[in-house]
């Protein structure tokens, strides 16, 4: 994209259509519906185990929870999703109107936004066999999803810009939405199946073997109003660009995009051991439960705090590697670089709302609180976003994101204790601020040395050693225990998981 069409107003247009996508990412495959299923799928598993005693293999799989689940809410889904896609394309004018009032020549990214909204019904498809297949603790198809993404974005992109412009890149959105689904179809007729249809005239027992779907609607609403109030510091995020110069969108989401690698990255131990504690919740072990979340905080804060050190000490050169070529200026290389900055002061607020909202949604009961917590910090993205946008632009915006994610964190960990895991708040809270002076030491390193080296590449390359190893040595100063104690909690967490 950077090298294509730079930071413009043609990327703007298509990152303003890519909200469509980014939205029903969110709520389709990483939030609502892995929060939702996973644990819709963890207890459907639970009830096929302690069922199958003493039934032939035929009845086994007619009385599965599992394909009885599906049976009863794909069909549903697929129907819906179908819906909203097409009232959106239909739709595109307005959804540019509101996500962009203030964008000059809006019909560019009203064509893109028709083209992106095919992602609806693709990511809702593309989520629920993601969130079967790790309930079965099956990983490789679910992470295959975004390199089959990438690859129709990218080869449609390449393909195509010639012809169709920045359009090409909407166009490799919507391919690389079915070719989610594709990537995982074989694996999820082979672990899970689909079942039949729920019948209208279903019985008594029936109704109770489908038990464990009308638990899982019944958390519908939390989850999505907590995914939707998420999402939307990006729609926050736009609405406010909108109005500034050309190219203010796109400095944003460069910035946006590489900053938030680290938290991704963290986030990974927690996508693993999702089902494992859904599954503690599922059978009532509260105390394995609590373990495997404290274990999961320190692992996923760990890394992210180490990444943000390095994305804030390296940000020009890293920047510069990336995406300084084509149409990408140097002048956009340091605008997104000092973006990029102020974004990453909030990482560990979105590593630890990525990670806490987790155990609120693996109990078998609805829950508000995450919500609710998400509502506050948006409140406060809002306000403050608002406010230093008329004085600093963009890096208002990027610290108002910051200060609300930021805000969101500290209410799910005060409030996760007393509401569903008794997990020990001020022993992690201890832990995290020793780790954040590590990471400040690291980061002050990284700032300091990265100019000294006028090669990006090499300096960026030696930042990978310099930063681990400053923040290692100050943690183990200050007798951090995740870093002393770090070979121990890796080797002890996916043995765990195992």
């Amino acid at each position: 994209m950077a090298h294509l069409f730079g930071a413009g107003h043609d990327s703007d247009a298509f990152l303003i259509a890519w909200t469509v996508p980014e939205m029903a990412s969110t709520l389709l495959i990483e939030d609502a519906m892995a929060l939702l299923m996973v644990p819709a799928f963890s207890h459907a598993l639970a009830r096929r185990a302690a069922s199958r005693t003493g039934l032939t293999r035929r009845e086994a799989r007619a009385k599965d929870p599992v394909r009885l689940l599906v049976g009863s809410t794909l069909p549903r889904l697929v129907l819906f999703l179908a819906a909203v896609a097409s009232v959106l394309v239909v739709a595109a004018p307005l959804v540019v109107g509101v996500l962009a009032p203030g964008l000059p020549d809006p019909q560019l990214a009203v064509q893109c936004t028709r083209l992106t909204a095919l992602t609806v019904l693709s990511f809702g498809i593309a989520g629920y066999f993601s969130a079967a297949l790790r309930a079965h603790r099956s990983f490789l198809p679910p992470a295959a999803i975004y390199v089959s993404y990438n690859v129709g974005i990218i080869g449609t992109m390449v393909a195509l810009h010639a012809l169709w412009g920045v359009r090409a890149a909407a166009a490799g959105v919507a391919c690389g939405g079915l070719l989610m689904v594709l990537v995982q179809l074989p694996a999820f007729i082979r672990n899970v199946g689909f079942g039949p249809p729920r019948t209208r005239g279903a019985s008594r027992s029936q109704r109770d073997r489908d038990r464990p779907t009308l638990i899982a609607f019944g958390m519908i609403a939390p989850v999505i109003f907590f995914a939707v109030f998420r999402q939307s510091q990006v729609l926050v995020e736009r609405f406010l660009a909108a109005s500034l110069p050309p190219g203010a969108i796109s400095h944003l989401n460069y910035a946006q995009k590489v900053a938030q690698m680290p938290m991704v990255l963290s986030l990974m131990i927690c996508t693993v051991t999702f089902p494992v504690v859904a599954q503690a919740m599922a059978g009532g072990d509260r105390e394995k439960a609590r373990r495997r979340v404290e274990q999961d905080l320190a692992l996923a804060s760990l890394a992210v705090l180490m990444g943000t050190a390095l994305v804030i000490g390296y940000a020009p050169q890293i920047i510069q590697v990336l995406f300084e070529r084509g149409a990408f200026t140097h002048q956009d290389t340091l605008a997104t670089a000092s973006v990029m900055r102020v974004y990453a002061v909030g990482l560990l607020g979105h590593c630890l709302v990525g990670a806490l909202s987790r155990p609120f949604f693996s109990a078998a009961r609805p829950t508000w609180f995450p919500a609710l917590a998400m509502s506050a910090g948006l409140l406060v993205n809002i306000v403050a976003g608002a406010f230093a946008v008329r004085w600093w632009g963009t890096y208002g915006i990027a610290g108002a994101n910051a200060a609300g994610i930021t805000t969101t964190a500290a209410l799910l960990l005060v409030g996760i204790g007393s509401r569903i895991i008794a997990i020990h708040v001020r022993q992690v809270a201890v832990s995290l601020g020793r780790l954040s002076v590590a990471a400040a030491a690291a980061c002050a390193t990284g700032w300091i040395a990265g100019p000294m080296i006028p090669d990006p590449l090499l300096s960026a390359a030696l930042g990978c050693l310099l930063v681990p190893a400053m923040f290692g040595a100050c943690g183990t100063a200050i007798r951090a225990l995740e870093v002393t104690a770090l070979p121990t909690l890796i080797t002890q967490r996916f043995r765990n998981a195992r």
